[in-house]
């Protein structure tokens, strides 16, 4: 049986990826920052069969003790500061864990699989490893589509920290051998999405006005586009690439593009709603460096990997709004009857 240790398996990724490799047979260990942890008991409910040591990705002895206990054969670096905007209020934490946790979580393998400093390795039977890089380090786009080639500019200090992460691995797996790769995600989305991601902001906003217990949603840049996918198809790439007789890097995504104001319109037709009537622009919300446009072009991870995606973007958005119309309705009875808990996720 492979044992997989996943990092930030308490968040939307790392939840689907778990139910995903606990399905394909792993034994499957999710590092925690401690016993508090608020979302432990959410994953274990929704999950099941999970362990769970504890570690940081700020603390290097706590990952080389995580990695030591579990034994892993793959690990898969999905944790970080990862919601963008935040990442300019916390510059100095992101770039802590979203860019040198990539380089303490690799030490941390380096050292339990007895690689030293001085030369390289074959990977054959050591440890794999998975980074979580972002399509957000394409930032301001040279070229459209964006491959594996298209040179990097990102545009936020959570990009600048997850291009940090992209080239420690790929440094990594050149001086030592390690069999460690990078997964560069485009936007990758579910019900399991946390509020302050605009996607799950439209589709939560659209079932709660819905439902009388919301009366406006104020975004930002309603003309910013992406390429959005459904994150359970995502997760199986991030499998996939570990599979593989040599480590390479791989873009996901779907290749097509929506913009949000795309997005605004088929969560509020869901539910029945003229969303210009309760959408307000907020200049509030614009980032300080936009990124207008990303779109992947993910050739060789179909090639390669044998990747597709299976969720479009007009069912997913439906598919979120469908979940926040439960979620509504489990609020409304907690008003009504108080003792009632409504969680969210």
């Amino acid at each position: 049986m492979k044992r997989a240790l996943i990092t930030g398996v308490t968040g939307q990724d790392g939840s689907y990826l778990a139910e995903h490799l606990l399905h394909c047979g792993y034994e499957v260990w999710g590092l925690v920052r401690g016993q508090g942890n608020p979302h432990r008991s959410r994953i274990s409910r929704l999950v099941g069969d999970l362990r769970f040591v504890e570690g940081d990705l700020l603390d290097q002895s706590s990952l080389v003790a995580a990695v030591d206990r579990a034994q892993p054969d793959e690990v898969y670096n999905l944790a970080a500061i990862s919601y963008v905007p935040m990442s300019w209020q916390q510059a100095e934490l992101t770039g802590e864990v979203t860019g040198l946790g990539v380089l303490r979580m690799l030490e941390a393998i380096r050292m339990v699989s007895g690689i030293g400093r001085s030369g390289t390795t074959g990977t054959t039977g050591q440890i794999r490893f998975y980074q979580a890089s972002s399509s957000e380090m394409f930032g301001k786009v040279r070229e459209v589509p964006q491959n594996e080639d298209t040179a990097l500019h990102p545009r936020s200090p959570y990009g600048v920290a997850k291009t940090y992460g992209h080239f420690i691995t790929r440094n990594y797996r050149e001086s030592f051998g390690l069999f460690a790769v990078s997964g560069i995600l485009f936007n990758h989305e579910s019900p399991r999405r946390g509020r302050e991601f605009v996607t799950r902001k439209i589709s939560r906003a659209a079932a709660r006005i819905s439902k009388g217990l919301q009366s406006e949603l104020r975004l930002g840049n309603l003309d910013a586009v992406r390429d959005w996918g459904f994150a359970g198809d995502y997760v199986k790439a991030m499998h996939l690439m570990l599979q593989q007789d040599q480590p390479a890097d791989y873009v996901v995504g779907t290749g097509r593009t929506h913009s949000v104001r795309d997005a605004v319109r088929i969560a509020f037709d869901a539910v029945g709603l003229d969303w210009t009537r309760h959408v307000v622009g907020d200049s509030r919300l614009v980032r300080p460096a936009e990124v207008d446009l990303l779109c992947a072009d993910p050739k060789r991870a179909r090639a390669q990997l044998g990747w597709e995606p299976t969720v479009g973007f007009d069912d997913l958005m439906r598919m979120m709004v469908e979940a926040d119309l439960e979620r509504a309705e489990r609020e409304k009875h907690a008003v009504l009857h108080p003792h009632t808990e409504a969680e969210d996720w």
